[in-house]
């Protein structure tokens, strides 16, 4: 099977890509060398899907798993769920011989890896995601958090996996909308370091579940590569992969949590990089419109809708972790393939590049 080795020293971890390796969870976990009793952490929509597969799976591999389900969505991602996790935990007797499972998508990683690194100050943790986004980007890295009103990811901890396992076929039981909007981050990947991916995006059929396991494979790839790199944002080239996010969760924290996707709003974010990096370092029109092409084919939006405002976005904007002493730090491209990260880009810009979305293409 694909896998991927992510290298960080004494965290070094592999994540899995194999098509039906849900049903193997329990034995690639044990093979893994982690040990103890599973707390298995979903939301209630994955869980209805996947969940029996994977506490069988665990229970034939000999761990005694227990159920935690929290309600699907990004509310779920608040210290009073992280609170409501850990006592659940402890009224089931876990300790800190325990492991988390997080089986879900991007809000189940990032909530599960959370309460991982703080119950009984730190435990092993397994991701499984069951989404696009968290398959090709979130659970792989070490990032973990819960939201605050005041932004997203206000809170958390970089706290590694022990194994990630992916299985493409778990897509299959996403709606349509979930579906397509995990593909703003495949294209972000292609857009900051493989211009070839482009032709290989362009040619996925959006109307069907079929995956290629060896694409998925590749997006983490360069995922692990940047984190080995930078595991801790340190050195500015992790900032790389949040190429779209610095308006796109403008966008997404300016709107009430749930009503809009977490790539919808990278897509709407991508497009306004487009914009400042057609104007600020050089990128042609021919790359940006191939990248606005790839948006277009799995129907993400690029048009702001009027309802949300300038000010909004950019009072949010003001809380995001990537402006340091209220310098802006934007990621733009050169090339397709080619990202990095600028100091060039003013307020001014941010606005002109908010507004720009409200125009039809």
């Amino acid at each position: 099977m694909p896998t991927t080795r992510v290298d960080l020293g004494d965290r070094s971890y592999d994540v899995l890509v194999e098509k039906g390796l849900l049903s193997q969870a329990g034995q690639a976990i044990q093979q893994a060398g982690v040990r103890g009793r599973a707390a298995v952490i979903s939301d209630a929509n994955v869980s209805r899907h996947h969940g029996a597969k994977l506490l069988a799976s665990l229970e034939a591999a000999g761990f005694a798993p227990s159920l935690h389900e929290v309600p699907a969505g990004e509310g779920s991602k608040s210290m009073s769920q992280v609170e409501e996790l850990c006592a659940a935990m402890a009224e089931a007797k876990h300790d800190r011989r325990s492991f988390v499972v997080a089986l879900g998508g991007g809000v189940v990683g990032d909530l599960a890896g959370f309460v991982a690194s703080v119950f009984y100050r730190g435990i092993p943790f397994v991701q499984i995601p069951t989404t696009i986004v968290s398959q090709v980007d979130s659970s792989v890295g070490g990032k973990t958090g819960v939201n605050l009103p005041q932004g997203k990811n206000l809170l958390g901890a970089f706290h590694q996996p022990a194994l990630v396992i992916v299985d493409p076929d778990v897509l299959a039981t996403l709606p349509d909308r979930e579906y397509r909007e995990g593909y703003a981050e495949v294209i972000k990947h292609a857009a900051i370091r493989d211009a070839a991916m482009i032709a290989d995006i362009a040619a996925l059929d959006p109307s069907t579940r079929e995956v290629p396991a060896d694409l998925i494979a590749r997006n983490i790839a360069i995922k692990a590569r940047i984190v080995e790199v930078d595991e801790h944002e340190t050195k500015g080239i992790r900032a790389l992969l949040n190429l779209g996010h610095t308006i796109g969760h403008g966008i997404e924290a300016a709107v009430p949590y749930g009503s809009m996707l977490h790539g919808e709003a990278i897509s709407l974010g991508l497009r306004a990089a487009l914009y400042l990096s057609e104007k600020r370092s050089g990128l042609s029109k021919e790359d940006s419109a191939k990248i606005l092409g790839l948006l277009q084919h799995f129907r993400l939006p690029l048009i702001l809708e009027d309802q949300i405002t300038t000010e909004q976005i950019l009072h949010k904007l003001g809380r995001d972790k990537k402006f340091e002493a209220g310098k802006i730090r934007f990621v733009l491209l050169s090339k397709a393939g080619d990202a990095f990260v600028s100091d060039a880009v003013t307020a001014e810009d941010l606005q002109e590049a908010i507004e720009h979305l409200r125009h039809p293409l």
